[in-house]
């Protein structure tokens, strides 16, 4: 090996090297490289300072499967101990006999006699990494060739920082562009769903990421529950809710700061390392969306490639994350608002329809006393409220029938049925959603048919059952009430009929566009309505 300092030429090799990367990572390989024709080395690694004082192999002319991959403790060989004692290492031969020599796992076949190990230095005191060169064969370390390597070291941490310093003058313009586009474009969305696809979208697009997430965090669960993303592939827009204390995303809302991963396809406290192998996943950094220090949710950033996030990188999210988590509660407060307006108008309808209900029960003067017709009253107003609560439990516009026929089950079972009496209830079918509208129509129709069949099923008889079956078909919805208690006149006609409860049916059946019969089918009394989903009004 040639022990002149280092020529004009080979400081033109890694000026022009540095010139040919696309990217960071593209830098580091290409300078690990250059250096073996430069030197006159078999190999060439550079490892970079991890947190922990850990090291990390960035790049390999020998090994370049693992960049990024392989990682060393604190301490751990002799490249370990150069970046604690931050002095040069120089064997001339039998380096794998030093003492802490530490070969790469799985490459137990590669061995090597001379080693020189360098720190890197850039503006800080304390080396960032270690410049690690190989030789097959023993090599005369003389002071002429030590000389020549630290200056080779010197020419690559001049190189890396030139381009730190114009990568990152660049990257703050374009960021700052994104960071106003994304801010802007979000501010303008009064709806929660849009402002999150919109945010993970044109943050991907104008940072350029691979993907973007956002969860958002439920607090009642302990979970952060996955919003938006704007990942094309299936398996990740159905990714599970996750808790708080078992990821890293929740790691940044505990601790209220930005958690970086250097490569998410081989850290160990990651959530799905498969799914990231597939979409080609590697550096992640997750933000958290707070509100005058109030927890919202996070924002996730993947690359397609191991590289680093700079500070004005990290600093432009956290700025749009703030904005972000302001649109977010500014939505929330909106569809709280446009929920109150919603409620008062549903309440105001419900009120009239149970006036219009103690209307016609005033002009039916069939009761015996007026406990009987005040506990009318009462079911049918509690049948209206079940309505009420299923939908505060469940979607906001729709509710099930067969959520409705439980419900009503359960209150006439606590309340209605006679002591002596022993009636088995089943409720069967599909559960058929329903709006508003059409939701309390059916469920006065539910109550006073189980109302009828348990007053006057079970008159005589005194075991039995009663079965509620829904079914939909071609749109049009059909609910069944039976049971297997006393049977119907054959006379019968429920058109005809002075009970009011069953008027009360036919009426309804009408409103919702359908019709209502009863019957005696093989031993069982069925009382059927249907009418078209939708109709309702």
């Amino acid at each position: 090996m040639a022990t002149n300092t280092l020529a004009v030429e080979s400081v033109l090799a890694f000026l022009e090297a540095s010139a040919k990367a696309e990217s960071k990572e593209d830098l580091l390989s290409q300078l690990a490289f250059a250096c073996v024709p430069t030197i006159g080395c078999d190999s060439c690694d550079i490892l970079y300072r991890e947190a922990g004082d850990g090291l990390v192999l960035r790049a390999s002319s020998a090994f370049p499967e693992l960049n990024n991959r392989l990682k060393l403790g604190k301490g751990v060989g002799l490249s370990g101990q150069v970046l604690i004692s931050d002095e040069a290492v120089f064997i001339p031969k039998n380096a794998t006999k030093f003492p802490n020599y530490a070969k790469y796992p799985g490459y137990v076949d590669h061995t090597f006699e001379s080693l020189v190990i360098i720190p890197l230095h850039n503006t800080s005191p304390q080396p960032f990494g270690v410049l690690l060169f190989r030789w097959t064969n023993p090599q005369r370390l003389t002071p002429a060739t030590k000389q020549r390597l630290v200056e080779v070291s010197k020419v690559i941490s001049g190189c890396l920082r030139s381009y730190n310093t114009a990568y990152q003058a660049g990257a703050q313009i374009n960021r700052l562009g994104a960071l106003s586009e994304v801010s802007r474009t979000i501010a303008t969305s009064p709806y929660l769903e849009e402002i999150l696809q919109l945010l993970v979208n044109l943050t991907a697009q104008q940072f350029n990421y691979r993907v973007c997430t956002v969860r958002l965090l439920d607090e009642s669960r302990g979970e952060l529950v996955l919003r938006a993303t704007q990942a094309p592939a299936k398996a990740y827009q159905r990714k599970r809710a996750i808790k708080l204390g078992e990821s890293i995303a929740g790691r940044a809302i505990a601790e209220n700061r930005p958690i970086i991963v250097r490569d998410v396809q081989v850290e160990d406290d990651y959530i799905g390392h498969d799914l990231a192998v597939e979409q080609g996943l590697r550096s992640m950094v997750c933000v958290p969306l707070t509100l005058q220090d109030r927890p919202v949710g996070v924002i996730s950033c993947y690359t397609s490639e191991v590289r680093d996030f700079l500070p004005n990188e990290i600093e432009a999210l956290e700025t749009l994350a703030k904005q972000a988590a302001v649109s977010i509660e500014h939505a929330k407060l909106a569809v709280r608002n446009t929920l109150m307006q919603e409620m008062h108008h549903r309440v105001k309808n419900n009120l009239q329809q149970v006036a219009s209900l103690l209307r016609l029960q005033m002009r039916h003067s069939n009761y015996k006393s007026l406990e009987e017709a005040l506990n009318d009253c009462l079911g049918r107003i509690l049948a209206i409220a079940g309505v009420h609560d299923l939908l505060s439990r469940e979607d906001l516009d729709h509710v099930g029938i067969r959520s409705i026929a439980e419900t009503l089950v359960h209150h006439q079972q606590s309340s209605l049925m006679l002591p002596d009496r022993q009636i088995q209830f089943e409720v069967r079918g599909t559960d058929v959603t329903l709006n508003m509208s059409q939701a309390t129509q059916l469920a006065l129709v539910l109550n006073e048919l189980i109302q009828n069949a348990m007053e006057h099923g079970f008159k005589v008889t005194q075991n039995g059952e009663i079965h509620i079956n829904v079914e939909e078909k071609d749109e049009e919805v059909s609910v069944w009430v039976s049971n297997s208690g006393d049977s119907l006149p054959d006379d019968f006609e429920p058109s005809v009929v002075s009970n009011l409860g069953l008027k009360i049916v036919d009426n309804l059946a009408r409103a919702l566009g359908g019709r209502f019969k009863m019957s005696n089918v093989l031993g069982w009394t069925v009382s059927e309505v249907k009418f078209p989903k939708g109709s309702g009004e």
